[in-house]
């Protein structure tokens, strides 16, 4: 329950903490941030990790002068790539052993056959697709290593979709996070930004369930 309820003070106040980290780090903040998105994108144990709202406030933040909004990007774009890359070699090296393990809170089989059926309708654009839909975003590159995805291919997608989705959420925040109304409203803008990412997950899980039906 603690876990649960630091999470959600994470997410509801992520512009408070980003900034708190910004000032007592300095420099080391895009270590951090760094870390938080190669994470999330790297582990199939960490998808709670926030990922488009993390990019759009730490945008916001560049805008406001607390980091360099370039030198952000680059850095997580490389966290993106890299954490992608390590999913891949795990999900490779693991195969088909993954789906005699049992269900956690934190992994669930049910996610690797939603990303399944992402991969079976969009082929090897999944990758790029994943990077704006929270959990699958995790999932996608550990379900191309369990499939044996030719890696030249994925890293194509995944490069090409991390600076996809870090450019347009990072410059996104840069941009409009100084807009005195989205300042004003910026928790209810990071919940704008979960909802919308989480949605076509969401339609997902209801489709499966009225089909069943």
């Amino acid at each position: 329950m603690d876990v649960l309820s630091s999470l959600i003070d994470l997410l509801v106040h992520l512009d408070r903490h980003l900034l708190a980290l910004s000032q007592d780090y300095g420099v080391w903040i895009y270590a951090i941030l760094f870390l938080i998105v190669f994470c999330e994108t790297g582990l199939v144990v960490t998808p709670f990790l926030p990922g488009d709202s993390l990019l759009f406030v730490a945008g916001t933040l560049a805008g406001a002068g607390a980091m360099n909004v370039h030198l952000l990007v680059i850095v997580l774009i490389l966290a993106a790539v890299a954490g992608d890359s390590l999913n891949y070699a795990i999900g490779r090296w693991i195969g088909q052993r993954i789906y005699g393990y049992r269900d956690t809170w934190f992994f669930k089989k049910a996610f690797i056959e939603r990303t399944h059926g992402y991969f079976e309708r969009y082929g090897g654009r999944t990758v790029i697709i994943a990077r704006f839909v929270p959990i699958v975003r995790t999932y996608a590159p550990f379900v191309a290593g369990i499939g044996r995805m030719d890696y030249g291919r994925f890293l194509m997608f995944n490069v090409g979709g991390a600076v996809l989705w870090v450019a347009l959420l990072g410059y996104a925040g840069y941009f409009f996070g100084n807009i005195a109304i989205v300042q004003k409203n910026l928790t209810l803008v990071i919940f704008g930004i979960i909802l919308l990412s989480i949605a076509p997950a969401i339609i997902e899980v209801l489709r499966a369930k009225l089909k069943r039906a």
